[in-house]
């Protein structure tokens, strides 16, 4: 049976080729992005059973208009995938960081993560075996931390703490969450020198398609656990 599959921010990058990758594979994926001509064009373009959805991470209306819509349209949801991320401080020190570019990157990191599940849960629990799955960053492992893009890394571990806090929740209600890293890909936020798009969404997709006993509160990278 097909999956219902969200994707947030996914009219580019890594979520766009995911979302390719899944309608491949014979799954119902919404492409959401904050402009809706953009998320049809997308879908469009990559074909089978891909639905725009209009969806800012960052405002709330849109977030709850979202839920209300797959609901009406879909019934249920079973897979909810946080990809919205950004804000690569490459150039800052946690010493003497701009702690307003802290402060965007907990917003588009951590906050658009959470935000969207809350809104989303109602619809996720209507599914049998739901899960989510939150893209993080080997820069959010706290037993791997080093100096360097303070805002990304520490707004990437506070998505790796909000991963575990809400697998533990949820596990009783047979939600599973679970994170991924897609290692360091040559996206608009990525840049140079990174990995392909295609084999940086197949660790997220290897996330995504968890057999339903694949257990809650891992992080992975192409297929491995990766250190919390």
């Amino acid at each position: 049976m097909a999956r219902i599959i969200l994707i947030t921010g996914a009219t580019r990058g890594i979520g766009r080729e995911l979302a390719s990758q899944l309608a491949a594979n014979g799954d119902t994926v919404l492409l959401s992005g904050r402009n809706l001509d953009a998320a049809t064009k997308a879908a469009g373009e990559i074909g089978g059973n891909v639905h725009p959805i209009q969806l800012d991470t960052a405002d709330q209306a849109s977030v709850e208009a979202a839920a209300k819509k797959i609901e009406a349209d879909f019934g249920h949801l079973d897979v909810l995938v946080n990809n919205v991320g950004g804000i690569f401080d490459y150039a800052q020190q946690a010493s003497n960081a701009d702690l307003s570019v802290v402060q965007q990157a907990l917003d588009i990191n951590l906050f658009s993560t959470w935000r969207v599940t809350q809104a989303m849960l109602p619809v996720l629990r209507k599914a049998q075996g739901a899960r989510i799955v939150n893209v993080s960053s080997e820069r959010g492992s706290i037993e791997q931390m080093a100096a360097g893009v303070p805002a990304y890394a520490v707004a990437k571990a506070a998505v790796n703490a909000l991963t575990r806090n809400l697998a533990a929740e949820l596990e009783e209600a047979g939600i599973t969450v679970n994170a991924a890293c897609p290692g360091w890909t040559a996206t608009d936020l990525g840049g140079e020198g990174g990995r392909p798009v295609a084999e940086g969404a197949a660790s997220v997709r290897y996330v995504v398609d968890l057999p339903a006993n694949g257990g809650t509160s891992g992080f992975y990278q192409d297929g491995k656990t990766h250190a919390w």
